[in-house]
Order: C-alpha cells, then structure tokens, then sequence
C-alpha cells in the first residue's frame, strides 16, 4: 500500500498553483507578447497537473464517491466563472459562448474522459468492470440535462431563434439546479454504494489500494488544489485572446473558442480518469466523467441564467442538427456501454471516434 502523500515546499505540486496565481497577477489585463504568451502556457499545463496531483490527494482521504465530486464541482465552478467573464468582455459575438462550452464538456467527458478511460483500462486489464445502476442513472441525468438545455431551445416558438423565453430559461434553470442537487443527493448519501466499484459477481470493493493521508495533508491539498484551478482559469483567461487569434487565423469558426475552453478546463479530469483507470479504478473514471458532465450543465446554465438580468444580447442555447445528431448518437453509444457494467477496447474505441467526429465538425461544421 501507498505511503500518505507529503507536501515539502519546495515540490512542484506546491510551487506551481503559487507561481500560477502570481503570473496571474501579474499579467491580468495586459496584452503579452509571444514569450510570455509562452511562458504563461508552461506553467497553466504545470498548475493543471499540480491540481490532478491535489484532487487525487483530496479523493484518498475522503473515499469515493466524494473524491470525484470534489474535483468535478470544483472545475466546473471555475469553467462558469470564466464563461461568464468572457461573455461579458466578448460582446454580441459571445451569445453562442455558453452554448459551444457546455456541449463540448458534455462530449468531451462523455466521449473523450470515458472512451479514453474504457480503453486504457481495458488495454492493461482486460475486461473492466463497473457498477451499471449508478452509471446508468448518471447517464440519464446526463442526457436529460443536456436536452432541457441544449435541444428544446431549438425547438420552442415562443422567441425567434435557438433561444429560450424568460420564463422558459427560468424553468430550465430552476430544473437543471434540481437534478444536480438530486444526483449529488443519490451519489454521496442514499446510494453511495451505487458509484462504488464491484468485482465480477457484483460485489462492492473497499478502496484500499493506498493509504488516506493525514487530515493536515488533505486539507492542504485541498488549499492547493482550489489556489490552482483559479490560476489555471486566470492563465486560461489571460491565453484567451491568443487562443481567439489563433482560431480565426487557423480559420476555424469562432465556436470552436469554446471546444479550447472546455478542453483546457476540463484537462485535469480527464488526466486523473485515465490515471484511475490504470490501477484499475474504473468506477472513479465514469464517476468523474459523468459527474462532470452533470456539474456542467447542472452549475452553469443556472448561473448564466442569473447572470443574463446583467448581461446585453441574447442567449443562444440550442443546438443545431450536426450537433443534435451527435448527441442522439452519443446516448445510443453510450446505454449500450453502460448496461452490460463490463466494457472492452471496442466501446472505448467506439466513444473515442465519436469524439474525434464532434472535434472535426467542429473544425469543419
């Protein structure tokens, strides 16, 4: 068994969220020339691993499903945050911002975090197990997000446009809020043992496989983990205008601002499912992907929501047809992923070409 995690001061883990929120600091609101545009790229990779490293710390002394939780709530708080601030500097342009974020993190963790988990878990041991009744009602709650959300708006009369009325986005709102707070309910206090892992008969495993550090080495971490996912929101922050330029250089359409920012944000979820995946904690892997995707759409369209009694411009939240299709597709895929409660190579491959699908529509719509 693993010894409990230390913190020294001088180790990177420690360091790096620090040196992040100083450059932070430092370079808020200025324009940054192509060093330190560089630089400042360096460390935001850096403070992401560093915040993977204090998620993993947090999850071992609170046990999972906690563990996951804590991390998916906290990058989603911090994904809102800078959703908001770059639709308000973003101006008319940004109406769409929050409807190409909040997609992207639903297939990037349920395509991408998922299919990439399944498939290192299966490459390194085989059949992998997980418990089907909790992930199968995160699944739903997934999905049942995500069409509130993102696909009706297509499809209501009562404004012009692939938006919401008042009263119709309040309901969307006040719905999302509930089914998050009903999962989080389920997860972490009626059915734990929903999201738990099991071995081949069904059976609930203990999570032994280290040992829970010190209540001191957890609260630190969990400082630590929080000062980094500010620094790498900031830094994402700062990057932004770099990551626009680059975009519409490279001529791709200005929705795929919000495939980077999902992608950035969403990185240190997706590294520590793949790390849970090859010890062959699977159950951590969808709970992280899932949850996620859930504190995605669960958090942020309720905020958005609040935030547009200040904000000028529409809201545009529905999805159009290539999208619409690829969401239908995706729950298809993954019910036939999630029923068995085993999975192989192939369903982790088949999540990852449907991602590398919704990647390339969105370079090429």
């Amino acid at each position: 068994m693993a010894a409990a995690p230390r913190f020294p001061l001088l180790h990177w883990t420690t360091i790096t969220p620090v040196l992040g929120v100083v450059l932070l600091a430092l370079f808020w609101g200025r324009d940054l020339g192509g060093v330190l545009v560089a630089i400042v790229a360096v460390v935001l990779a850096a403070t992401v691993l560093a915040a993977v490293h204090h998620a993993e710390v947090v999850a071992l002394r609170v046990g999972e499903p906690f563990g996951s939780l804590v991390l998916a709530v906290a990058v989603t708080v911090i994904e809102v945050a800078l959703i908001v601030t770059l639709i308000v500097s973003g101006g008319p342009e940004a109406s769409s911002l929050a409807r190409d974020t909040v997609f992207a993190a639903v297939m990037i963790t349920t395509n991408g975090i998922i299919g990439i988990a399944l498939l290192l878990g299966a490459i390194k041991h085989n059949t992998i197990l997980f418990n089907a009744e909790g992930s199968g009602g995160a699944l739903a709650t997934v999905m049942t997000l995500a069409t509130l959300t993102l696909v009706l708006p297509t499809f209501t009369t009562s404004t012009p446009g692939p938006e919401f009325s008042g009263p119709q986005l309040a309901f969307a709102a006040f719905a999302s809020l509930g089914l998050y707070a009903m999962f989080v309910f389920t997860q972490t206090v009626r059915h734990r043992d929903f999201f738990l892992p099991v071995d081949e008969d069904g059976v609930i495993e203990a999570d032994e496989h280290a040992d829970a550090p010190s209540g001191k080495a957890a609260l630190t971490s969990l400082g630590l983990l929080l000062v980094a996912l500010v620094a790498v929101v900031g830094l994402a922050k700062i990057e932004s205008p770099a990551i626009e330029a680059g975009v519409k250089a490279a001529g791709f359409p200005q929705s795929f601002v919000g495939v980077v920012i999902a992608l950035l944000v969403l990185l240190p979820e997706t590294i520590a499912a793949a790390r849970a995946a090859l010890r062959d904690r699977i159950q951590t892997s969808i709970n992280l992907g899932y949850g996620s995707a859930i504190a995605s759409i669960g958090l942020t369209i309720p905020t958005i929501a609040l935030a547009t009694i200040w904000l000028d411009g529409p809201l545009m939240l529905g999805l159009g047809s290539t999208q619409m299709i690829l969401l239908l597709l995706t729950v298809l895929v993954s019910v036939l992923t999630v029923v068995p409660g085993r999975a192989t190579r192939l369903q982790g491959g088949v999540h990852l070409v449907l991602l590398a699908a919704f990647l390339f529509l969105a370079v090429n719509p």
